[in-house]
Parts: C-alpha cells; structure tokens; sequence
C-alpha cells in the first residue's frame, strides 16, 4: 500500500473515497502510513479511562466505537433497523435548509467531545476512517482544553473554557488512516472532535506523553512509579513480537495472554529485557512481577535493575556502572503475582530494567515507592511549564 502525495516529510495524507467493498480481506486496500509518533501512549486509551463522554449526533453507530481497542471490524451482512451497522461512530446525512438549498452549509460539523484517560502532551492524533468508504468525513478538525476535575459536557462547552486548535480544519480519506502530528506543547484533558459535515470514523488515538498531576502523587505518597497513568513509559525493548512492552504498565491485571508482553522463542544464548523511565526519579520499595495468564510461555527467571541518569549515567548503555541490582535473578511461575518488598534503603532512580531469561513474557510489572524530593520538584516544574 501507498500513500498519496505527502504534505510533508513526515506525513503522509490520504484523501477522497477508498474503492467499494469488492469481498475478501477488507483491510487489503486500506491506506496507511507508518507515524512515529504512535510509539507513544494513548492517551485516548479506555484502558486508561478515557471515555467520549458526549456527541450531537451518533444515529447510525455509536460515538463509544471510537476508542474501543483494537482495529475496527467490518461485517457486511451486519445491518439493523437504521441500516448498516458500523464499528465506529456515524452520524446521520445532514441536509440543507429547503429545496432551494438541499446542501449542508460550510459551517454545519458533528461533534463528539473525549476525556483523555491520562492528561498529557499530545504528539500526534490519529483518526481512523477504516471501512467508513464512501459515508467518511469531508474533513476533520481537532481542538483540546485542560480542565481539573471530573466536568460534564454541558460545563465543557461553557463560553468561558478555551480551547487549542491541534488539527485545523483538513480533508481526510476514507478507509483509511489519518494521521496528524502535533506540537502544541502543553497539557491537556479534553478533546473535540468535528468531523465535516457529517459521516462517520471508526477509531481515534491520540499518541503522546502522560503529564500526571503532583499534587495527587505528594497525596498518594508511595504509588507505582512506572504506571503509564503516573507518567511512566517503556523507552525500548529487545523484542516485541508478539505483543508490545507498554502492555506491562497498562492499568489493572490482564485478562488474556497477549494483554502482556510476550517475545518470541530464542534459539541462542541471550535474553530479553525492557528498559523503563519513571514518573521522575523516585525510591523504590516494592515489587510486582506478574505472568498473568501466561502459562506455558511465561518468562523463567527475572532480574530488574535500577539507574540515576541524574548523575550522568546513560539508559541506553546496559553495561554502564550505574546500573544497580534491585532484584537478582529469580524464579517465575507461570501465571503468578509475585511480589518482592526491597531490603534496605533503595538508591535513587530515574530508569528501570527488567531483564528476563532466557525468553517468553510478563504481564505486568509494578515498581512501588516515593519521589524524591528533587523528583518531585522537577515535576512540579514541568506541570506549570506545561499550563497544569
């Protein structure tokens, strides 16, 4: 698959209608690009808590469909009583004012307004028209707003709250994957998704990085200081083959093998590791190494590992001296929450890394303990930089 023309380097843009469903595998003709910037967290992630909370219209699919896990699926055989069923969210076809103006006026849109799971800096924005060929938007646009708390709708669009402009107003292609890098540079909680004038999107992801609040973790005290909701992030990792090391610090327990991650099988000597950032450098007290639902491809032995790049030490480099060893290699069992408390006085920390031999998966890893105090003052820093 091709992309069209490039509006920039970076960014591949696609536009006008995809070929009419022909039989076969659906996601063949689908246009795609690759974006770097879906390396990052979705902040948009119900596994996070995200939610679309509200929308003006969503009369032939539901506007929850947008963030649902996954790749949207398309059944041709699917209708109901409005019609064919979609995996996203559709709006009905608007109309003009009478006979003598049938069509929608340039400024008539649909809306749907989206909590973020975790308020952070947004990098890019993906709105995915994936089987929507020929009932997609015209064009789209994206605005965001940080506001505290837990706010309705209707205090959403209040006239006082300000909103960004992240994706001005761009014409998109449908069954495809619209990708949008941004660069706003500030915190944010809330979105507004316009599509114009009507139509229908199957997914939005909205790729970047947690910027979690320091007055809740001085609250909470000790916390998990790699969750992704605290602001924690896999930086790399020797395999990702059968599912990605960001699953480890997703929320909760996994219910199913690949909400892990998982390697492939070695046939040499080596072993697989994945290195983490913390939500800032912090103290760590406890452990949790979880192989949650894997059983006969759990990892046999773990060792994790702790580094200060305050101090200059480089995370990238796993042989440097300031790597120090929180917990020595030790023996998993399948399918088990295992749990380690720490002996003695933990040194300070800014990186994590687990190392697992030879091979297989984890579930979920937890790192509890404290920021230090420099930690949580850097923190505190950024949030006001970034308007928190």
């Amino acid at each position: 698959m091709t992309a069209e023309q490039p509006a920039s380097a970076a960014t591949a843009r696609f536009t006008g209608d995809a070929r009419p469903y022909g039989g076969g595998d659906p996601y063949a003709d689908y246009r795609t690009a690759d974006f770097p910037f879906t390396r990052l967290t979705d902040l948009a992630d119900r596994r996070l808590g995200a939610s679309v909370i509200a929308a003006n219209d969503e009369f032939f699919a539901e506007r929850e469909n947008l963030l649902t896990p996954g790749p949207a699926r398309f059944d041709p055989e699917h209708f109901g009583h409005k019609g064919k069923i979609m995996d996203g969210w559709e709006t009905r076809r608007r109309r003009g004012a009478g006979a003598a103006q049938p069509h929608p006026v340039d400024a008539d849109h649909d809306w749907a307004l989206v909590r973020l799971g975790a308020p952070g800096v947004i990098h890019g924005i993906v709105v995915d028209t994936a089987h929507f060929r020929g009932n997609y938007p015209q064009a789209v646009s994206v605005e965001a707003t940080a506001v505290p708390g837990t706010p309705s709708p209707e205090e959403l669009l209040a006239p006082e709250v300000t909103w960004t402009e992240l994706v001005p107003r761009t014409a998109v292609g449908g069954h495809a994957a619209n990708g949008f890098p941004v660069d706003a540079g500030q915190r944010f909680t809330h979105l507004r998704v316009k599509q114009h004038p009507d139509g229908g999107i199957a997914r939005l992801r909205v790729h970047g990085e947690v910027a979690p609040d320091p007055a809740w973790l001085a609250a909470l005290g000790t916390f998990d200081v790699v969750a992704l909701e605290h602001g924690g992030a896999v930086q790399d990792a020797s395999d990702r083959f059968y599912s990605p090391p960001a699953h480890t610090i997703q929320p909760g327990r996994s219910h199913r093998m690949d909400d892990g991650w998982e390697t492939r099988r070695r046939r040499d000597k080596g072993h697989d590791w994945v290195r983490y950032a913390l939500t800032e450098q912090a103290h760590i007290r406890a452990v949790e190494i979880d192989t949650a639902c894997l059983k006969g491809n759990a990892a046999g032995w773990a060792a994790v590992y702790a580094l200060d790049a305050t101090t200059g030490g480089d995370p990238a480099d796993h042989e440097a001296a300031g790597w120090t060893e929180l917990l020595p290699r030790t023996r998993l069992q399948p399918d088990t929450l295992h749990r380690f408390v720490l002996e003695g006085t933990a040194p300070a920390a800014t990186h994590v890394r687990i190392d697992i031999f030879p091979d297989g998966g984890i579930a979920r890893l937890r790192l509890h303990g404290s920021l230090t105090e420099e930690g949580a003052a850097r923190l505190a820093a950024r949030h006001r930089k970034l308007g928190g």
